[in-house]
Formats: C-alpha cells, sequence, structure tokens
C-alpha cells in the first residue's frame, strides 16, 4: 500500500474522529488562532452517525470550550429532575436511597442528551470557526515522517476488491499531512491501536478494561414518560457473579433511552450479552413502562471501563490521544463525553503552544501531563478502584468497598487502598466451556424484546458488499480450532450485531462465517475474543450505522 502515490494536503492539525473530543479539539485550536489550519475527518456518513453513548451529559467540558453554548442553541434540553438507583431481583427491585450515594454520583446539573445531536451542533460551530470537516472519509493507514514520527493519515481510499486488490474504480485517497495528529476515534481505534503498540505507549499502566454497552430508544405512552427522570439498575438478569447494569433515561418527546452495559470481563464463554438485555425488558417495573410504547432505534458500542491507571501514554511522537482513545470514561458515573471535551481542549492547547514555538512532529509531553493533572486526572483518580473491586469482589462487594472508597476520597482526599490492579484482560478472562454450562435464553417474543438482527435494521447500517472484509483474522483457523473448540464460538455470541456465526453442515467441518455487513462498529470481537485472533479496521468511507439520535 505504501507504494501508492497519492496526493497530499498540509494542514496544521489533523484530527482523526468528530467525536466530543475532537470537535473540541477542532474549535479550540480556533480560538486560539483563527489562521491555525484544522481538519476534521470522519468516518461515518456524517457527524453524529457513528456516535452511541447514554447519555447524560456532565457539561464541565462544554461550558469550558464555550460557556454561551445556551445562548448558541447547544441541543441539551432536557435537564435531570429524578436520580433513581435500583438493585433488582427477578421479580421486584429494592430502590437504593440517593443519601448513601456517594456526592460525584449526583445528577443534579447534568442534562439527557443525544451526543450524536450534540456532535453535530458542535461540527456547526466548527465549520462556523473555518474548520473544514470531511464526513465519509475513513482514515485507513497512519504516514510516518523520516524520524519515525506520525505526520498524517491516509483518507478517502475506495474502490479494493474484496481480496484486497485495486478494483476498476479505485481511488487511492489522499495524505493529510499536519504538524500534529489527534486520533478522537473513540473506543479501540484501528489507528489508535497501531500507535499504542508502534510506541510502546502502555508499558507503564494497567491493563485496558471494556464493557458493550447496547441502546433503545422507545416511544412510550404520554402517562408513563417522566421527562428528566434518570434511572440505574444492577442485579438481575446477570445476578451478582458478572457485573453489569441498565440505564433508564426519560428525554423529551416521550422519548426513553434504555440500555445495558455489561463488563466484559465475564468468564462464562456461553453469556449473551445480547440476550441479557432483551432479558432485562421483561422485569415487571420495566415491561410495565414499555408496554404499548414501540422502539425505534437500536446501537451498540464498547465502552471503556480501565479509568485512571489504565491510562496509556496520551502523547506520541507526532500526535496524540483524545478521549475514549485513550480511555477517560469515569465508570461509577457512567460518564465520558465531559472528559473527551476536556481532553480535547488540552489537546489542542498543547499543539498551539508547540507550533507557536515553532516545533512539529514532537512528543506533546505538556499534554499527557496535564491530562492526568487536570481536570480529567481529578475525575478519574478517586473513582479509579471501582471498576477493579467489582472484577474481583463481583458487583455486590464492588458496590460496597466502590461506594466505601469514593466516600472517604471525598472526605480525606486519598484512598486506603491505594490503587487496586485490573488484573487479566478481558480476552484473558473468558474460560474454556468445559468449566461452564450453556445458557438457554427465552425466545424475544416481539414486542419487548427482539432478535438480533430484526434489532441491527434499526441501527440502518450498510456496508458496500465488495470491499475487503474490515474483520480481519490473523489465521483463518484459529476461529474453528480454538474458538469453537474450546470456548464453544463465543464470538457468535458476544456480538451485538450477529456477525459471526459457525455454520454446520452434514458430514462437513464447521465453516466460520463473518457477516461484515451487519456490523455497528463496537469492536467488541477486537477487545473479548479469546485468542485476540480479531482485528477491527475501517471499512469504506461512510459505511456501518447511521443513527439518527444516538
Amino acid at each position: 500500500m505504501s507504494e501508492i502515490e497519492r496526493e497530499a494536503m498540509e494542514y496544521d492539525v489533523v484530527i482523526v474522529g468528530a467525536g466530543p473530543a475532537g470537535l473540541s479539539a477542532a474549535i479550540r485550536l480556533k480560538q486560539l488562532d483563527a489562521e491555525i489550519n484544522v481538519v476534521v475527518l470522519e468516518k461515518g456518513s456524517e457527524v453524529g452517525a457513528h456516535i452511541l453513548s447514554g447519555a447524560v451529559l456532565d457539561p464541565s467540558g462544554l461550558t469550558r470550550l464555550m460557556p454561551d453554548w445556551k445562548e448558541k442553541g447547544a441541543p441539551l434540553n432536557t435537564p435531570v429532575k429524578e436520580d433513581n438507583f435500583y438493585v433488582l431481583g427477578e421479580a421486584g427491585q429494592i430502590r437504593l436511597p440517593n443519601f448513601i450515594m456517594p456526592p460525584l454520583m449526583n445528577n443534579h446539573g447534568n442534562y439527557i442528551v443525544s451526543m450524536g445531536n450534540v456532535c453535530r451542533w458542535m461540527a456547526e460551530q466548527a465549520e462556523a470557526m473555518g474548520v473544514e470537516i470531511f464526513p465519509g472519509m475513513a482514515c485507513s493507514e497512519l504516514v510516518f515522517g523520516d524520524k519515525g514520527e506520525v505526520k498524517g493519515v491516509v483518507a478517502g481510499e475506495f474502490g479494493r476488491n474484496p481480496d484486497g486488490t485495486a478494483g476498476d474504480g479505485y481511488e487511492p485517497g489522499m495524505e493529510l499531512h499536519g504538524k500534529y495528529v489527534f486520533l478522537s476515534e473513540g473506543v479501540r481505534g484501528s489507528l489508535s491501536k497501531e500507535v499504542l503498540a508502534k510506541y510502546d505507549l502502555a508499558a507503564n499502566c494497567d491493563v485496558p478494561k471494556f464493557g458493550i454497552g447496547m441502546k433503545e430508544i422507545w416511544e412510550i405512552d404520554p402517562e408513563k414518560h417522566n421527562e428528566g427522570e434518570v434511572t440505574h439498575t444492577m442485579g438481575w438478569p446477570l445476578g451478582f457473579k458478572n457485573s453489569g447494569g441498565s440505564f433508564i433515561y426519560h428525554l423529551e418527546n416521550n422519548q426513553v433511552y434504555i440500555g445495558y452495559i455489561m463488563d466484559l470481563n465475564y468468564k462464562n464463554p456461553y453469556l449473551f450479552p445480547y440476550m441479557e438485555f432483551q432479558k432485562l425488558k421483561h422485569h415487571p417495573k420495566i415491561a410495565k413502562l414499555l408496554e404499548g410504547g414501540k422502539r425505534v432505534a437500536y446501537g451498540a458500542r464498547a465502552v471503556t471501563k480501565g479509568g485512571f491507571q489504565s491510562i496509556p501514554q496520551s502523547a506520541f511522537p507526532g500526535g496524540a490521544l483524545l478521549g475514549c482513545s485513550v480511555g477517560l470514561v469515569n465508570l461509577p458515573r457512567i460518564k465520558g463525553n465531559h472528559n473527551a471535551m476536556h481532553s480535547g481542549i488540552e489537546a489542542a492547547e498543547a499543539a498551539f503552544a508547540a507550533i507557536q514555538a515553532g516545533r512539529s512532529g514532537d512528543v506533546l509531553e505538556e499534554y499527557d501531563a496535564v491530562l492526568r493533572s487536570g481536570a480529567v486526572g481529578k475525575d478519574l483518580k478517586r473513582v479509579r478502584n471501582v471498576a477493579p473491586f467489582n472484577g474481583k469482589f463481583g458487583p455486590l462487594g464492588g458496590l460496597a468497598l466502590g461506594g466505601f472508597d469514593m466516600w472517604f476520597q471525598t472526605i480525606f482526599r486519598f484512598s486506603l487502598f491505594g490503587t487496586v490492579k485490573h488484573g487479566k484482560t478481558d480476552a484473558q478472562s473468558t474460560e474454556e466451556a468445559s468449566k461452564h454450562k450453556p445458557i438457554d435464553y427465552p425466545k424475544p417474543d416481539g414486542k419487548l424484546s427482539f432478535d438480533r438482527l430484526t434489532n441491527v435494521s434499526f441501527a440502518m447500517t450498510n456496508h458496500e458488499e465488495q470491499q475487503p472484509c474490515h474483520l480481519r483474522l490473523t489465521d483463518d483457523q484459529v476461529p474453528v480450532s480454538v474458538d469453537l473448540a474450546k470456548y464453544a464460538g463465543p464470538s457468535a455470541r458476544y456480538c451485538p450485531a450477529g456477525v459471526y456465526e459457525f455454520v454446520e453442515e452434514e458430514g462437513k467441518e464447521p465453516r466460520f462465517v463473518i457477516n461484515f455487513q451487519n456490523c455497528v462498529h463496537c469492536k467488541t470481537c477486537d477487545i473479548k475474543d479469546p485468542a485476540q485472533n480479531i482485528t477491527w479496521t475501517t471499512p469504506q468511507g461512510g459505511d456501518g450505522p447511521n443513527y439518527p439520535n444516538m
């Protein structure tokens, strides 16, 4: 690929990904200097098409970036009015009183939002300031300079055949060069993964940890709607051996976001996260809310949950990792968008100072330092032990110890436990099938619960079929010889879009089939595959889900 001749365009800063981190960086750069040349490259068909988040937004990052966001019409229309936390049993629930929750868990002053729509609005603000934004431009390759630094990306390559050769209408794309390149690709981005490995950025941090988040938007009976209500649950259906929980957010227009986040450190390969989510909706409390309503959208996305101790070095020669590319979600608060915005602002200020000093292509050490010591580091440091406690002691033990630790740090400003380690990666946590029993899940009823393929149609995902498969296997034999033989084929279950299946025909060896057209770009396969044999890469620009209001 590197021998292909491409046209090149020069910028001061090249930003990959039009999420809250990338757009915040672009806006902040233009605030600092209207003449600075900034380009944002987005793989989705439009800004927001690939954005999926809960989301209750802590507006601190947005307020720091644009204090007048209200006057400018930011789509933060639903302030949180009510906070509920329940522990569910199969037939009932116990509400935990708000006063026992650490103060940082309070959602007063936060907003229920569609982050897709927030990003669309941020893109409008950025373009009005002169930022160039190109949607439908997947960045497929990094470009390196003479000293081994990242100096740009290849974007807009189209027309390869399924075998990877150039087709009749092949377009090689362009190289976009920058003095600095920001990677704000979200969770487990392919270019971010490459720089993490190339520069050994994770040498001095704990292992990364993740969850799988699945979400539906429902239109419900107006009489059951309570605009501004935020509810979180734990317990049933997962029980107390595996960590996970639901969120139910009442936004405007009689709509409700309902979602389920399940930690990917689960041991039992027969566990089926998507079906756990569907089962959840049959709990009497939730079923009562949704009955008579209509599901209007579905999507899924991996979530970072490693926290403070899992942050790798965020600056590398020629660029920086932003937002979920570096892993900045506050797990107990289930919030990362504010930290993504803070990281974009910090990266922009570090790059601007470097450019003003005549630098380029070096390591923005100032950014890495302030990310850990500033607003993001302070937000994440005080909750750093919640995820490892959940992993070691289960959700109930984790709730008790994590809650105590957060309260103690709130009062005394330090932790009795120090910094607890995560231990294994999520892939390493998967145990062989022989240690577990298959799980029998009830069949979806088509009213409250749905089969995967029906639900995936509500993600409006689409991939041009004549391109190479963007889900790449290191070894074609491993899915059957290892994934199926030892682990009972968990890829057929952990994928929330039904991409992977094992086809068994009489008298023949099982076949591993990748239905990449279904992919919603959640990246779970890249994270959870026990053999780490699957690598998620970018398909052609514009392909993937088309989320309207996620």
